[in-house]
């Protein structure tokens, strides 16, 4: 039997709410809702997830972030002069405006015209960020994509997903894109 949208988005919100020790009367409150973007097909079925699961479920507040990642200066030998790395900066900064403007434009196609959506381009790594902003914001609910790897790949290169997971101050939900979706 498939569930409706409606029926996920309350199981989802009573799940949330009971684990927070919230009572019937907060559940009629809105849900905070951080969406992670990067620009990738993984974050893109993400945004999907989010628009399918809140379409039409109320005023729920979602904010759309995505990370502008510092640039790390050269030591002395190998120095690079100050211009090239603001223009590098400049570019990683238009290119996370561009990602979180891309990412609401494809929400609001999705049906969530009821929510209240934001978007947010914020300096530092990506799980730093996403866990600092989900803090400051009171977010209730995290959606972010997930690449897939394996151990080993996962190990070498870091998890941005795993690393949330495990920071969070609130629930998450990680959302691995189909096989075979191109972007």
């Amino acid at each position: 039997m498939r569930k409706t949208r409606a029926g996920t988005y309350e199981k989802v919100r009573a799940e949330l709410f009971t684990r927070k020790g919230g009572s019937a009367q907060e559940l009629g409150r809105s849900m905070k809702i951080l969406v992670a973007a990067d620009g990738s097909q993984f974050s893109q079925a993400a945004v999907e997830k989010c628009s399918e699961m809140f379409a039409g479920s109320g005023d729920n507040e979602i904010r759309i972030i995505t990370a502008a990642e510092p640039v790390f200066t050269p030591a002395e030998p190998f120095a690079l002069s100050a211009e090239y790395l603001d223009d590098i900066n400049s570019a990683a900064l238009k290119k996370a405006t561009d990602v979180v403007s891309q990412a609401e434009a494809e929400m609001r196609k999705g049906h969530t015209e009821t929510a209240v959506l934001s978007t947010r381009v914020v300096n530092g790594y990506a799980n730093q960020a996403i866990v600092t902003e989900a803090e400051a914001w009171g977010a209730d609910l995290i959606i972010l994509g997930s690449h897939g790897y394996g151990l080993w790949r996962r190990a070498l290169l870091g998890s941005v997903s795993n690393s949330v997971l495990h920071h969070a101050p609130c629930s998450v939900l990680v959302v691995r894109a189909r096989a075979g979706k191109e972007k």
